[in-house]
């Protein structure tokens, strides 16, 4: 299963790697794209659901790695102004 490392920058300017088991993120963010933080969380949250039950139905079980991925998502924007947008810089 062909797997997606994502940066993104969050309001304050930090820059993170991330990273998807599956292509199927690429439905929900895009290079280039910015977001405001509650639409990319909500983006992020589908698109990381949607790759780990890809890796559960390929292979029996869910890709952990998506759902830890997900909670440090969700875990720094709750640490971010309500306000803030989020960028997509690049995936690969």
């Amino acid at each position: 299963m062909p797997e997606v490392r994502f940066t993104i920058r969050w309001p304050g300017g930090e820059e993170e790697s991330c990273y998807s088991p599956s292509t199927v993120i690429r439905q929900h963010l895009q290079a280039g794209s910015t977001y405001a933080l509650t639409d990319f969380v909500e983006r992020a949250r589908t698109g990381l659901h949607e790759a780990s039950d890809r890796v559960a139905a390929k292979f029996g079980f869910a890709c952990s790695s998506a759902l830890d991925q997900l909670e440090k998502i969700e875990t720094t924007a709750a640490g971010q102004p309500a306000d803030g947008q989020v960028t997509c810089l690049s995936m690969s």
